[in-house]
């Protein structure tokens, strides 16, 4: 007969609700996470004693309900976060990003948005400190996400006068020029993305004022060439689709009193063959240059549901 132990005990019934979810919906995540069965008997935490993970789960516990003291509240979206993250090593720095959320903005909804990996916690921190960030990682991170909300934030601070975000339009020849409509119907739907980020920071009524007055403004690369953007927050957004020139022609776009911020996922590349990245390249040559810094995120940062972490391990599993 299988024998469990006892590795945890909830300190009030208030924070094992929580934890264990309706319906033990978030317990049913943890299980499925370490592929444990977990039983819970009057606020015991019981796993089976001959369990890999006794350790581990007992610092998810004290994590979580360490969490819930300071949060009064805990989503899917933060178990995740945690299951991915945490270690015996840090699991006290993922309670001290818990307990002292920094709050980036808040959004046209009402949504508190904060960083919730400690990724995405140096991640902000990098991009106070210097003018050029480059974002790298897998779909999912918030590499772009945050960095509209950041934009938002600072433009809201008056730090900066506009935001420009820009993404490189892959099929700029020929297919583009099939697409009913002018130019800007053509390149609105590669830009969607974006606008999404602002629409939900801002509201769709607040971003068209803005886009009028030219405080915000939502481009094609190609729109870039010959201009210096000065006292701007400017976000190269799938930024794996430039070519090496297209990478020089931008970074030198910098002006004075202004803030890139370049995302992108070298595992998403839709370049012509033969075609080297831009971002490959730069993150290669750049990586010491002064007030420049790289913040590079894993699967362990996405931030999408369970299910989507798995399906994107089995294509990387397959070199897919």
């Amino acid at each position: 007969m299988q024998k469990y132990t006892k590795i945890y005990h909830f300190s009030n019934p208030k924070s094992e609700r929580t934890i264990l979810g309706p319906g033990n919906k978030i317990l049913k995540i943890i299980e499925d996470f370490y592929k444990e069965e977990i039983l819970v008997n009057y606020s015991d935490v019981e796993v089976k004693e001959d369990s890999k993970h006794l350790d581990i789960l007992t610092i998810l516990f004290t994590t979580l309900e360490a969490v819930i003291s300071n949060k009064n509240e805990l989503s899917e979206i933060d178990v995740v976060s945690i299951l991915n993250n945490i270690s015996l090593d840090n699991y006290k720095k993922i309670i001290n990003l818990y307990s002292k959320k920094e709050i980036l903005i808040t959004t046209n909804s009402g949504k508190v948005i904060y960083p919730r990996t400690l990724s995405q916690k140096l991640y902000i921190d990098t991009l106070d400190k210097n003018d050029v960030v480059f974002a790298v990682g897998p779909a999912g991170t918030g590499k772009t996400f945050l960095a509209v909300m950041y934009a938002v934030s600072r433009l809201k601070a008056n730090e900066f006068r506009k935001i420009i975000l820009v993404r490189p339009v892959v099929e700029a020849g020929e297919k583009l020029g099939y697409l009913p409509g002018d130019l800007k119907e053509k390149i609105d739907p590669y830009l969607v993305p974006l606008y999404d980020g602002l629409y939900e920071a801002l509201g769709k009524e607040q971003v068209e004022k803005l886009l009028e007055k030219g405080i915000i403004e939502v481009a094609p690369l190609a729109y870039m060439r010959g201009r210096t953007l000065e006292n701007s927050l400017v976000i190269l957004d799938e930024a794996q689709n430039t070519s090496i020139l297209q990478m020089k022609m931008f970074l030198t776009r910098l002006g004075y009193q202004s803030k890139m911020i370049i995302t992108g996922d070298i595992t998403q590349i839709d370049l012509p063959f033969n075609t080297i990245s831009g971002l490959i390249h730069a993150v290669k040559i750049l990586d010491e240059v002064n007030r420049l810094k790289i913040v590079n995120f894993n699967k362990h940062d996405v931030m999408r549901h369970p299910l989507v972490q798995r399906i994107i391990e089995r294509y990387d599993k397959n070199g897919d």
